[in-house]
């Protein structure tokens, strides 16, 4: 396994300033970084490829900004936006050397509203025409896709690994898989462990988070049964902490942090990279 830290614990929008955080990471014992790009505007990629290597760090993946009007289950205009937002990454992924883009990639993160199943089907199948395309660009730039089912607060669109899995088995693509995440598996999932085994080889990418946002390991989810998953799938790819704190005021707003979790972003990149190198 690799361990990364995804740049929202820190910063918002990342860009070329940021840069100024590897040096930070290396020296806490990250093997990568996870860029969470909201716009590719914001960077020199060959910049920040350079400050990588500099650093002994790769970008093993990048966090999909999936914000207002970037749904690929939306309007014809959102849907395009959301397709030209993701090409755009994978393009930037090949300079940086990045492997795969994960997050919600799906949908806009907040919507989250009832609707009917005809509609849900509608929705659904609008998806997997897109990912369809979107996943063989991958294939033609050979990189991959994770898709990640978010709680239910954050949309209402795939949930579970099971949804997840149902998504990309619809896809039929070599390039799409499955991001599984501990804090939105707390809430959704009846059991973890399960859900990660059901995952099998299709299990590309992993966020370790608090079941509060806060640091992994000081919190209540039963990180033995996660391991023991983790290890029967031989899982070797990125464990990636994504926490939040109230620092990055953006970033706290949109996953409803209101309070002091942890003592400090530090706090919570130290602490956590210890216990999953211990524990995972």
């Amino acid at each position: 396994m690799k361990f990364g830290i995804n740049t929202f614990l820190f910063t918002s929008p990342f860009n070329n300033d940021s840069i100024s955080l590897f040096p930070k990471f290396k020296k806490w014992g990250f093997d990568s970084v996870e860029i969470a790009l909201e716009d590719v505007s914001h960077i020199d990629p060959k910049l920040i490829k350079e400050a990588l290597d500099k650093n002994g760090l790769i970008c093993g993946s990048i966090c999909a900004a999936m914000g207002p009007g970037r749904d690929l289950r939306g309007t014809k205009e959102e849907q395009n936006t959301a397709a030209k937002y993701i090409k755009d990454v994978i393009d930037v992924m090949q300079v940086l050397g990045c492997p795969i883009l994960v997050g919600p990639l799906y949908s806009s993160v907040g919507r989250a509203e009832p609707v009917s199943e005809e509609d849900y089907k509608t929705q659904w199948d609008t998806v997997v025409a897109n990912l369809k395309k979107l996943a063989a660009y991958a294939v033609q730039k050979g990189v991959k896709l994770a898709i990640e089912p978010l709680n239910r607060y954050e949309t209402d669109f795939i949930n579970t690994a099971e949804q997840g899995l149902k998504m990309i088995a619809d896809v039929n693509s070599d390039a799409l898989l499955l991001h599984l995440d501990s804090f939105h598996m707390n809430i959704e999932e009846k059991d973890p462990y399960k859900a990660i085994v059901s995952a099998g080889n299709k299990l590309g990418h992993f966020h370790a988070c608090g079941s509060d946002r806060g640091t992994p390991g000081g919190d209540h989810i039963n990180w033995d049964k996660i391991s023991a998953a983790l290890n029967q799938l031989g899982y070797d790819k990125q464990i990636v902490i994504e926490s939040f704190t109230t620092d990055v005021k953006v970033i706290a707003k949109a996953a409803s942090i209101w309070r002091k979790l942890e003592p400090s972003q530090e706090d919570i990149a130290i602490k956590g990279l210890q216990f999953l190198k211990h524990n995972l």
